[in-house]
Formats: structure tokens, sequence, C-alpha cells
């Protein structure tokens, strides 16, 4: 066989085991490496190189085996240019370049000293161009002499330049394959996929090595809600931003809708973790213009440090959740940093959740009632309607799962069902021309941050067919803790000018009680069980019953005293002008038909002249 045909077979055999390393996926490294080599084979003498061309016009080696390490790691880095070797000069003119003597040509003055004493003494570059005629890479042969290129390496390296254009142009379409399943479209942020990558490429062999801070924003629903998606977009995109650009050293994600991961891992920000979580909310929080609207991205933030007992990266990451779910409770807007223990307290709030949600949807949730009465004659004058969950024939105290009433979600169903059940039980009661007066529902601060539970609650009683005369809407003074924006003294109103009344409950507990009559209007206040059950002849807590029932009278507040017991406490109060009680000496809660039995066996007649009403 002609010595020709065997060099085209050589050539072809070349092209096509390149060509299957490309289709089989191999890595572009491998596969280019290995062309260097197959056409050193076919050209004893000549050594191989092949460089990228980045967006910015600099070189980067991609393979050259033959070469010595050090010469090709000198290359790195290097801009494109007129006079920057063959290689350069080459990606630089879009031509192929030919320098026969490297000592002596002006476009190796700068490098000569780098390839002179490896023996390199000519060098010839072909550049790689994609589609747009644009450089993306040079293929070049060194040779020991002072020469040119054959006939037969022109033929190889033709060749080779149109695999390494269909190589690179894989790779990159690789590359942008895996950047768009790693990067969340709306920010540009690494996504949840990468950062599940890179928590599982975390070494979690030394403790305190890499911590992780994630957080949610907390006005997106709001900005949403009020300027439109469009400004909520951009209230993302703004966050992402400044988390981006807060530190290089930081790696941001966003892994969920409105939340976002920070990967901590230099030491100056692991040493202080709270210091670092205040200058990522500094950076958050300032002004941005979002669509004609100025908005202030608000973060909560929790985090986790890898401790010595997180053997997997994933420990840290639940620890960190642990962290945002208590700082959202409990310091939203602010930092909270995981501590042993907070993973139990609210796994069993969690697992208390799950029981309620799941009583809500199967209607095992139920209200049953405790009597008010008068001291003197122990007629009934009014009810407190108190959350019971049924589980089998167990009957279940809301004190029981009050750990799920701090989830404000859970905590606006259960006030919600209860008013249903309540407004369906006064209504068979006035059918049944009952004595009945009115019945207390206990109210959360969910509910009167909500901004609708006045209309929720005036609706279920007007479907129901009940006056709202018969409704108390009874609140803790924690309720009115926080109460910044003036938004729970606005729902009271709110209440009151719809007929209902408002009783503030276990009145003594909380702070400034006294306070609270002044700037909160109340009709009723209930005197807490904790005064009620220290009540002896001239001691403390009956002075200050006795000073309350003296300001109620004069501010026209009907008072109720709460957990009575015994005798001895009901002649106690009824001494000191004290007309109502509720407690176990007169009733337990007891559910809808044993309250029945009640009322109509104890019910008070509002017809006659000595009805007393709270």
């Amino acid at each position: 066989m002609p010595l020709a045909d065997v060099r085209s077979k050589t050539v072809l055999k070349l092209q096509n085991a390149i060509l299957e390393m490309i289709a089989t996926g191999e890595p572009l490294v491998d596969t280019v490496e290995r062309m260097c080599l197959e056409a050193e084979k076919l050209s004893p003498g000549a050594m191989c190189s092949v460089l990228t061309v980045d967006r910015a016009g600099l070189l980067h080696p991609l393979a050259g085996p033959s070469l010595a390490p050090e010469y090709s790691a000198a290359l790195d880095g290097l801009p494109v240019g007129p006079n920057t070797g063959s290689c350069g000069t080459a990606a630089f003119l879009g031509e192929e370049v030919t320098v026969t003597d490297i000592a002596n040509d002006p476009r190796w003055a700068a490098f000569k000293q780098l390839a002179l004493p490896l023996g390199l003494r000519a060098c010839w570059s072909r550049p790689i161009l994609n589609a747009a005629d644009e450089a993306i890479g040079t293929f070049a042969f060194y040779y020991r002499e002072c020469r040119g290129p054959t006939a037969l390496e022109r033929r190889i390296v033709r060749r080779c330049v149109h695999l390494c254009v269909i190589a690179l142009e894989r790779h990159q379409r690789v590359i942008e394959h895996e950047r768009r399943a790693y990067t969340d479209a709306l920010t540009g942020l690494a996504n949840r996929a990468a950062f599940d990558v890179a928590l599982a490429a975390l070494n979690c062999d030394e403790p305190g090595h890499w911590a992780l801070l994630v957080l949610d924003l907390d006005n997106l629903k709001y900005v949403n809600d009020t300027f439109g998606h469009q400004a909520g977009d951009c209230l993302l995109q703004t966050a992402g931003a400044r988390l981006a650009s807060e530190a290089a050293t930081r790696h941001a994600f966003r892994v969920g809708g409105d939340e976002f991961a920070i990967l901590l891992q230099a030491p100056e920000e692991l040493h202080n973790l709270e210091q670092t979580a205040e200058r990522v909310l500094k950076a958050l929080a300032e002004p941005a213009e979002c669509g004609g609207h100025i908005v202030v991205p608000r973060a909560t933030i929790g985090g986790a440090l890898l401790s010595a007992g997180d053997r997997v990266a994933e420990r840290v990451r639940q620890n960190a959740d642990f962290a945002l779910y208590h700082a959202k409770e409990n310091e939203r807007g602010g930092f909270v940093r995981y501590w042993p223990g907070l993973g139990t307290n609210i796994t069993r709030r969690l697992d208390h959740i799950r029981e309620v949600d799941a009583a809500l949807r199967e209607d095992r949730i139920e209200a049953f009632y405790q009597p008010v009465v008068r001291l003197d004659t122990r007629e009934i004058v009014g009810l407190e309607a108190l959350c019971r969950m049924r589980l089998g024939k167990q009957i279940i105290s809301a004190g029981d799962f009050q750990e799920a009433m701090k989830d404000l979600h859970v905590a606006r169903a259960l006030t919600e069902r209860m008013v249903k059940l309540v407004a369906a039980d006064v209504r068979a009661w006035l059918e049944m021309g009952i004595p009945f007066q009115h019945v207390g529902i206990n109210v959360s601060s969910a509910d009167m941050h909500g901004g609708t539970f006045d209309t929720m609650l005036a609706t279920a009683f007007e479907h129901a067919g009940v006056p709202l005369k018969h409704v108390i809407i009874e609140v803790t003074e924690t309720v009115y803790m926080g109460d910044d924006d003036g938004s729970v003294q606005s729902a009271v109103e709110a209440l009151r000018a719809k007929g209902l009344r408002v009783a503030l409950d276990d009145f003594g507990t909380g702070y400034a009680s006294l306070t609270h009559l002044l700037t909160v209007p109340v009709d009723i206040i209930k005197i807490d069980k904790s005064f009620v059950d220290r009540l002896a002849v001239g001691n403390a807590s009956m002075a200050i019953v006795e000073g309350l029932l003296q300001i109620a009278r004069k501010l026209d507040i009907r008072v109720i005293a709460e957990g009575v017991e015994t005798e001895n406490q009901a002649d106690l109060l009824r001494g000191a002008g004290c007309v109502l009680g509720q407690g176990y000496l007169f009733s337990r809660a007891v559910d809808r038909n044993a309250t029945t039995q009640l009322l109509v066996e104890r019910g008070q007649d509002c017809e006659g002249p000595n009805c007393y009403s709270a």
C-alpha cells in the first residue's frame, strides 16, 4: 500500500478515535491529551500543544503532554497579542503563525527565555476558530530544530483543529447546560441543586471548619401583594446581588422562593457568626428602587457551625434551618445561632403542628365551655369557649398542644374553626329558648395582626344568625405587647364598633396592666388565677384585688375572677365586691351537651330585675 494511503488511514483512525471520545462524553482534557499523543506519533520529533482562549482574551494550557509542566504553567493567563509568541499571535490575528527561529523572532522576544532552555527552537501555531471566526484556542507544534511544518503535519493539524472545534464547542455546551442547571435564572446565584452539590463536597472531619447561614426575606409577600410581582422579582434580584457581592469569600445560593443560603469558610467570618450575620443584614437593608417603588429588603437569619457531633453536612443544614425557624418566631429581622437542644424543641413543635393539622382536617377540634357565674346566686351568666382536640376517646386540652399555636397559620386556623363551632352552638341554644347571655372566645396575637379577624368573626355569626351582642372577645395582655404600629388597638376598636365586647384575660400577669386600661378600651377584666390562689384577709393579693375592683367600678368595667376553686375564695371575692367568678368550684370545661344541661338548670334569666350580666 502506498505510504500516502497508509498515512491517510492513520489520520482517519486518529479522527475516529477522537470523535468517539467526544461522542461518549469523555472529559475534554483526556480527549485533547489523546489527540496530542496520536498527532505526535504521526509526526516524530514534534511536540503538540493546545491552548484555550477565554472571553477576556487570556491563554490557558489545555494539553501539552510532551512539554515541561513548568513551561505550560508559565503560559497560563497570558493575553493574546501581536507579539505573544506563536500561539498568542495566531489567536490575536486569527491566522496561522510560523516561527522557524524562536531565538531571533521578535514575536518571541519576551518569551524565548522560557522556550530556549528546554530545547525548543521553532513553533508553528494555528488558531482554533468557532463558527463566528472567533479564536477559542490554538493548536501548535514545537520543534527542536529550526524548521516549519511539513505537508503531512499540515494535514494532521487541519484535522486536529477541526476536532478541537467540535470538542471545545461541545464542552462549552456542557458547561452552559450545567450552568443553567445549577444557576437560579432570576437572581443569577447558584440554585438549590448547586447548594446540594456544594454541601455534599464539604469536609466534616474538622469542627469549626465551615458554617452555614440560611435566611428568609421577611417582606417578599408584602411587596408582591402591594406593588406586584415585578417589584417582588426586583426585590429578590436586589437581595441576590447584595449577597453575592457583600464578600468574595462567601458562596451564596438561592435555595427556594424567598430563601437563601450562605456558605462560610473564611476563618475571620467563622470566628464571630453573629457579627458576620449582622454585616449581611446591614448590606441587605439598604433601600432599593423596584418598579418605581422604594423597597427595603428585610431578612431573618439562622446559622449553624460545623460541630464535633456533625458527621454529615446535612446535619448542619438542618441545624441552621432550626435556628431560622426559631428566629422567625422570636427574633424576626435578626439572627439566631443554633444551640444544642433547639432542634428537639422545634421537632416537638412541628409534631404538635402536624397533630393539630390532622385534627383540623378530620374535624377532631371541639369547643368545650366553662361557665361564668354570679358568686351570690351561682347562676350562669356566660361561658368561655375553650379549644379541645379529640384523640380517640381522649380529650386533649389546648395547653397540651400550645406549641403548635406559635405557628401563625395553625393559630388562625384553630380560631376560625372555634368561631364556627361556637356560632353554631349559640344558635342552637337560642333556638331552644335556653337563657343565654354571652360566650367568650379567646383570640391570639396572630388573629389580631392578621387584619381580617373582625370580618371573619362577624361573617360566621351572621351566617349562624347570632347577634354579636352575645359575643365577647378575650385577649391577653401579651397580645398588646409589641403593638408598635397600633394594629392590635385598631382591631379592638373595629370589633367594639361591630357590637362585640372585649375582655382582658389573665389580667395582672403581663406588664403595665393599668396602662392598658387607659390605652386599649376594654369592657371586662378577668383577674388571673394567680391572684385568686393567694387570697387571704389582709394580704397583698387581697389588697390588689380590692383596689382593682374599685378602679373597675369607676371605669364602668365588669370584673370576672378566674380560677375560683374553694368556697373561701368565693366568699372573699364576694366580700370585696366581686360579682362574677369562673373556676372548678362551679364547673370544669365541658362539652356542648353537658353545657346545654348546665344552662337549662342554672342559666340566669335576664328578664328579671336582679339580672347581672358581664
